[in-house]
């Protein structure tokens, strides 16, 4: 398993490396857009500083800021409104000295190429670098990258098998852009209306079998439609749904956890930490 090192190319010299692939590393979920699915993960701007200590306090390694919504039928956003609400997150992150690696939502060129006047760590696309200028932006930028499934558009595959095809495409990518800092994530979610849900709940399934890539696999089902289909709630009452699917992904080798409930999801990690250990353990008896 290769791993990934984020905060190594930051401008200010952070207080800590995360390096992803050893063990589970979790993210905190920093949502400046009003237009999201889970009403609960919008962060007013004056409460940044304080949910992002809160955060770290509670067990976040790497903090993502978004400020544009991707959930299906979310409203348009243009790029000035974006950029505006993710540059004022940095700048308080800055201002506030936040110690964890600090991870960019974003699809837009643009709104890229302004963050990374600031300590960005980690760019996070989910439209997997589709974009020859957002990927040649984001080689060049040192920073580690997260990158979604996409052929043509972000989370486009329809079945596990083109799911598969989209990942070797992802990798192509990375090598072609030079990139080595990379996380895969093989994209959950309702990204586009011929997806079904089935196919979410499939990915989980079979999530182990995308070890293949021998690459830190992104798991990114935080509060999603999908378990609401399964356990008929709305988002606002999926945390304990989101949880159960979380220590799956976990056992089936999920290497960082994106999340809006940082301090439940680090009670989740340690208890599957403590089966592995003791298991180990265990084993080694015998």
């Amino acid at each position: 398993m290769q791993t990934c090192v984020i905060g190594k190319h930051n401008k200010k010299g952070r207080k800590k490396e995360v390096i992803v692939g050893e063990g589970v590393t979790l993210m905190g979920i920093l949502n400046t857009s009003p237009d999201s699915f889970y009403t609960g993960s919008y962060v007013h701007p004056k409460e940044l500083a304080s949910r992002s200590f809160e955060m770290i306090a509670s067990g976040a390694e790497v903090l993502d800021i978004g400020g544009q919504s991707t959930a299906p039928h979310a409203p348009y956003v243009d790029s000035s409104t974006e950029r505006d609400r993710v540059i004022s997150a940095l700048k308080t992150l800055s201002d506030a000295d936040i110690s964890a690696p600090i991870s960019v939502d974003t699809c837009n060129v643009t709104v890229l190429e302004a963050s990374l006047h600031y300590d960005v760590d980690v760019i996070n696309d989910v439209s997997g670098l589709v974009s020859p200028e957002y990927g040649k932006l984001a080689a060049d930028s040192g920073c580690s990258v997260i990158a979604m499934v996409a052929m043509k558009k972000r989370g486009d595959p329809k079945t596990f098998t083109e799911t598969m095809h989209a990942l070797d495409i992802l990798c192509w990518r990375m090598e072609r852009y030079g990139i080595e800092n990379y996380i895969l994530d093989p994209g959950v979610g309702h990204w586009i209306p011929e997806r079904s849900f089935d196919l979410d709940l499939e990915l989980c399934a079979r999530f182990k079998e995308l070890l293949v890539y021998e690459r830190p696999l992104l798991a990114a089902v935080s509060r999603k439609s999908f378990l609401g289909e399964i356990v008929n709630r709305p988002a606002e009452e999926r945390l304990s749904a989101t949880l159960a699917m979380t220590s799956w992904l976990i056992f089936q080798g999920a290497s960082m956890i994106r999340t809006h409930d940082i301090k439940e999801t680090k009670d989740v990690l340690t208890i599957c930490s403590q089966i592995q250990h003791t298991k180990h353990n265990t084993q080694n008896l015998i």
